[in-house]
């Protein structure tokens, strides 16, 4: 991989670029899983430039994502949301960057929301650099064999990442498989499939909006794994973004995970933290 580039500083307007593209994926994949399940209950709320999703009981979508850059959200705003989880029998889950607006968190807290965990954004600068991967490892792009690309990543998230600090939330495969195909239904989606000698070995997908290329969806089978599967996987995706015209990577980790230091050892800064608040309504 090319030079390691130096510390990338993040500022308000960079964090509600990546805030944006992140909402905006979450909210299409509710969208696509609302469609899918008519009936379900389902729902995708857009306020103060984010959105309050929820795509059936158990989803990993099940959140408020990207508010923060676009005003404060009114009491009224809060109570409509907090009234359309609770119709549907579900906790509210915020996730607010740290860059965001401080008023909205000094709000939360004093409605009762309760801080549960973190989550880490990483990013890199594209500008004038090049990556190459494993020569024993090939990157396809995945246009039609879907459910490949869908097994490769739901098996290879099933051997979770130990390192680092634990995620407040633990998802049956079914509810993984489901919002991955949700997630890769989305516009702009790209996916990938790595192989070593031949054989499937990982996979990841991409979305690129805004000028930013948001890399999701990595994993690699057991079996794979230390073999470069991922540097394959990370190059090819950067390589792509470049070619999209986008300046900006970005890459959500667990703090101190594997992941976050891989990150970190291929270039990515951290950028800013998301605080993830609970309230059970």
């Amino acid at each position: 991989m090319g030079e390691t580039a130096g510390t990338l500083f993040c500022g308000v307007e960079m964090a509600a670029r990546v805030e944006r593209l992140e909402a905006d994926a979450i909210a299409g994949a509710a969208r696509v899983r609302v469609g899918r399940v008519p009936g379900g209950g389902g729902f995708v709320r857009e306020f103060a430039g984010g959105a309050a999703c929820f795509a059936g009981e158990g989803s990993p979508l099940n959140k408020v994502v990207g508010v923060g850059f676009g005003g404060v959200p009114s009491v009224g705003e809060w109570e409509a949301v907090e009234g359309a989880y609770a119709e549907v029998g579900a906790p509210v889950q915020v996730e607010l960057a740290h860059l965001g607006d401080p008023r909205i968190a000094v709000e939360l807290t004093g409605r009762g929301y309760r801080l549960m965990s973190f989550e880490n954004v990483l990013g890199m600068e594209l500008a004038g650099r090049t990556w190459a991967g494993p020569e024993r490892v090939e990157v396809r792009r995945d246009e039609e064999g879907f459910d490949l690309w869908l097994d490769v990543v739901v098996d290879g998230f099933a051997h979770p990442d130990e390192e680092g600090v634990p995620s407040h939330e633990e998802f049956p495969r079914e509810a993984i498989a489901a919002v991955m195909r949700d997630m890769a239904s989305v516009d702009d989606t790209r996916r990938y499939v790595a192989y070593r000698d031949g054989e499937p070995a990982g996979a990841a997908s991409m979305r690129a909006g805004g000028g930013v290329a948001a890399l999701a969806g990595a994993a690699t089978l057991p079996a794979h794994r230390r073999h470069g599967v991922q540097t394959a996987l990370l190059s090819a995706r950067l390589t792509e973004a470049v070619a999209a015209g986008c300046d900006l990577a970005v890459i959500t980790t667990q703090p101190g995970s594997m992941s976050q230091r891989n990150a970190q050892g291929r270039g990515f800064s951290l950028l800013y933290t998301r605080a993830v608040l609970i309230k059970e309504v």
